[in-house]
């Protein structure tokens, strides 16, 4: 069970880089999201970008790292970031890892995909001209 939900600690913070190092056998792959849980603040987001070796993985952080420090664990979360797809995304106002900032909550139970996910091929995409309505007059 490769990383799944391994705990790890800080051991470096460059800006928006951090190095964290895990147990043997317990490191998460590349473009995992791993967590930081904070008391006063919204949790943040990671993404692990590279694996050092001796057990350490460079990641980027989704948001400010302000009042981190060495030491601080980080949880893998066992998959990609996602971020809400489908009808009910339509004009809303998402970030990165898939939390609304619009003021309105997310539905439950929306479909999510990764941010990893590949394109449709060209023989799923539509290939008709089709006038985009923006509200906006000439």
């Amino acid at each position: 069970m490769e990383g799944q939900h391994s705990v790890g600690k800080i051991t470096e913070i460059k800006g928006p880089v951090i190095d964290a190092r895990f147990e043997k056998g317990q490191l998460p792959r590349v473009n995992d999201a791993l967590r930081v849980e904070r008391d006063s603040e919204k949790n943040l987001i990671l993404e692990v970008a590279q694996h050092l070796g001796d057990d350490v993985i460079r990641a980027i952080a989704m948001d400010s790292t302000d009042g981190l420090s060495r030491g601080t664990e980080v949880i893998n979360t066992g998959g990609p970031i996602t971020v809400p797809v489908g009808l009910e995304t339509l004009g809303r106002l998402i970030n990165i890892v898939g939390d609304p900032i619009d003021g309105q909550p997310m539905p439950e139970g929306i479909k999510r995909h990764s941010i990893h996910r590949t394109a449709p091929t060209l023989l799923d995409q539509d290939t008709e001209t089709e006038e985009l309505e923006t509200g906006v007059k000439s």
